[in-house]
């Protein structure tokens, strides 16, 4: 028996027969999907009926909270990884003999396979679905932590770290296309808390492992030999505890078991209707993210804003240590819980949200039903995060003098996480409910534009900070964010009306 459907001639001889030869548990899977045009009333369609306990929105609560939470614990390893090293690079330097340039390139070759990576991940997660996504790329995470940490040279650590970040570069799009697939739109703000506040609180936790590590005197191998046994847990849960939840991809399994099951070839998925050719496909996979991009004007001002807070991130590591080590004469260990403050305010910012902004977009779900609340609703959070962003880099850099408190400039960091976070999650969820069912390729657009300032930023801080020195170069960032103020407010007003020539 073929497994490939078979369409059938007529919608009249569909219609005579989906009462006679259809068993009703089978009928409840076969509806109509709104976007639907030319398949109206198409009985071999398949679907899913509202309560079909097949549907991931149906799915039990602890079970998507745990698939949440697991979204973004593989955040968290990616971002981790990707400033770790920052501790331990006197000790790479002094044993491989290279100077401080090739050391920031651990970090920036890091983040620079995120810009090639989601073009790939996002995509493919879209055509081949979310779970073999994840176990390929994480598969190939482990084995290159493991060359990082058996590396004998200078070629092989940086040939190793992109390779590393290309394949660790899956969860920043992923993560958040399975918060949607699985979460209504009342609840995936609350769903979206763990994959936001990651990629800022990993960066902030690397220095503070890899500080310890040189300070305890043990090599800085081990570092590597903790980011491959993180990595390795986190393919052992990928693989027993996460099942795939892209609904196109569940839809055609479930067409797949019912043609096994009545022996009949015309049901079909709706994703099986499209018979795109391999060049096809790959063309659709690898253009699709540029696509959304270049034709978004509101996407093009999210990932410019979204971009630079990234930079920013990835510049403190070389600026904390001009202000805490050279100038308030700290050893590694405690400049690496100078990071702390930065993912200690994006908990606060969780609470915020938890305590205040979420319950008015409640209030927005009932005010607008039964019609969906507009994307713009969650931009509040960003009229908040957007002057406290600009304020923290004023505040940091003007307080970081030596003879002023050390708890200045930490206080400053942490009103940056606060802002950080308040913007981050805001401009995800807005990404994720405006680019609904193209949310991974639209991420992976985002990703690749903050990972190549993310990437470029280290490149040229340590230079910035030396010859401005922090207050000024300091200065020059709070007002690039000042500038970017607006950016959230537009939207708000005219988002919809971008929306609507989209």
């Amino acid at each position: 028996m073929s497994s490939s459907p078979k369409r059938p001639i007529s919608q009249a001889s569909k219609a005579s027969t989906v009462d006679s030869t259809t068993p009703s548990s089978k009928r409840d899977s076969i509806v109509t999907p709104p976007h639907s045009i030319d398949e109206k009333l198409d009985p071999w369609l398949v679907s899913f009926a509202p309560d079909d306990p097949e549907s991931p929105l149906n799915w039990p609560r602890w079970k998507r909270w745990y698939i949440t939470a697991m979204g973004g614990i593989l955040v968290l390893n990616s971002t981790f990884a990707s400033a770790a090293p920052s501790g331990i690079l006197p000790q790479m330097m002094e044993q491989f003999g290279f100077g401080e340039e090739v050391a920031t390139l651990t970090v920036s070759l890091f983040i620079a396979g995120y810009c090639l990576g989601p073009l790939l991940w996002g995509p493919l997660s879209e055509d081949i679905g979310r779970r073999p996504v994840f176990l390929i790329t994480f598969l190939f995470n482990v084995a290159f932590q493991l060359g990082c940490a058996l590396s004998k040279n200078t070629a092989s650590i940086l040939v190793f770290r992109f390779l590393a970040g290309t394949f660790a570069a899956a969860p920043l799009t992923n993560s958040g296309g399975v918060v949607g697939d699985i979460w209504d739109t009342k609840t995936r703000g609350k769903a979206m808390l763990l994959f936001a506040v990651s990629p800022f609180a990993g960066p902030a936790l690397g220095p503070v492992v890899s500080g310890w590590i040189a300070v305890g005197g043990a090599s800085w191998r081990w570092l590597f030999w903790v980011l491959t046994m993180f990595a390795g847990v986190c393919l052992i849960l990928l693989i027993f505890t996460i099942p795939e939840t892209y609904v196109p991809v569940l839809l055609v399994q479930k067409a797949q078991r019912i043609r096994k099951e009545t022996g009949d070839n015309r049901y079909y998925a709706p994703k099986e209707a499209n018979n795109l050719s391999i060049g096809q496909r790959l063309y659709n996979i690898l253009a699709m993210p540029f696509k959304i991009l270049f034709l978004e004007p509101m996407l093009v001002a999210i990932v410019i804003y979204q971009s630079f807070m990234y930079g920013c991130i990835y510049l403190l590591f070389e600026a904390y240590p001009i202000v805490f080590t050279q100038g308030h004469h700290l050893n590694a260990g405690i400049s690496g819980l100078m990071f702390l403050p930065v993912s200690l305010g994006g908990v606060v910012g969780v609470l915020i949200y938890l305590l205040f902004f979420n319950p008015r977009y409640e209030r927005y779900i009932e005010e607008y039903a039964p019609a969906k609340v507009p994307p713009e609703a969650r931009l509040e959070a960003t009229l908040l995060g957007a002057p406290c962003f600009a304020i923290s880099f004023f505040w940091f850099g003007w307080t970081s003098y030596p003879s002023i408190s050390l708890w200045s400039p930490l206080l400053a960091g942490g009103l940056m996480g606060f802002s950080i976070f308040l913007i981050f999650l805001s401009l995800i969820n807005y990404t994720v409910d405006a680019y609904l069912f193209a949310a991974a390729s639209a991420l992976a657009a985002s990703t690749v534009s903050r990972s190549i300032f993310g990437a470029a930023f280290p490149l040229f801080a340590r230079q910035m900070f030396e010859s401005l020195n922090p207050r000024w170069a300091s200065t020059i960032l709070g007002i690039v964010a000042a500038v970017m103020i607006p950016i959230p407010i537009i939207l708000r007003r005219y988002g919809s009306l971008l929306r609507s020539k989209s």
